[in-house]
């Protein structure tokens, strides 16, 4: 049985999978280098479930967990989840909803916004990459509003089902419809890029290397 494009994506790197999709001209594929990975030894691999909201004050408590909670039994097994929360000053991430999001299946978590409670994410091993760290929680301050649609963070326009790749250089963005040529493409790179190293591991002359494969 094949293995299905996320496994393969897995063994890929941002690098590799960004000069891919350039000379693709997909340019706009790069999330903003504010978004980080609380784990860089970590990488995350897997189709986008996209998620938006909004801080609003004067919102009841019970209400926000609600929808906090109603939000974490939608996040599909097998999915990263992707929120643009159109805020800087709260965590939308924590502790529990990290364990939670884990036990469902889910891959991994990436937010244009905060995280809380990291060495408990560490210790579960769940990957997390998001822009900062706060304790300052959600509870009757912000609520998702919108699921399965199109997000904006930084210059990247993210889709549910769109594949994402993160790593300590950073995550991108794959075009659903462009998966799978891409991703064989890389596969194909990251061959190359072998042939190259053992190459010049051999004393190969690494311009030779370069006018001989076309890759550097």
């Amino acid at each position: 049985m094949a293995k299905s494009l996320t496994a393969r994506l897995s063994n890929c790197y941002s690098g590799a999978i960004y000069d891919t999709l350039f000379a693709l001209g997909h340019r706009d594929c790069v999330l903003p280098h504010t978004v980080r990975p609380l784990d860089p030894a970590r990488t995350l691999a897997g189709q986008a479930f996209t998620v938006e909201g909004h801080p609003e004050a004067g919102l009841d408590a019970d209400e926000t967990v609600l929808r906090w909670t109603e939000f974490l039994s939608r996040a599909p097994a097998d999915s990263v989840v992707v929120c643009q929360p159109n805020d800087s000053r709260l965590a939308h991430m924590g502790e529990l909803s990290a364990e939670t999001l884990q036990v469902r299946g889910v891959r991994g978590y990436v937010v244009d916004g905060g995280c809380r409670d990291t060495e408990f994410i560490l210790r579960i091993g769940f990957p997390v990459f998001c822009r900062y760290l706060t304790p300052l929680d959600i509870v009757a301050k912000w609520v998702p509003d919108r699921f399965e649609s199109a997000i904006e963070i930084g210059d990247v326009t993210v889709n549910s089902g769109d594949y994402v790749f993160g790593d300590r250089d950073g995550v991108v963005a794959i075009p659903q419809a462009m998966a799978e040529d891409v991703i064989g493409r890389v596969e194909e790179v990251m061959q190359t890029e072998d042939l190259v190293r053992k190459a010049i591991l051999a004393g190969m002359d690494p311009k030779d290397a370069y006018l001989k494969y076309g890759k550097f």
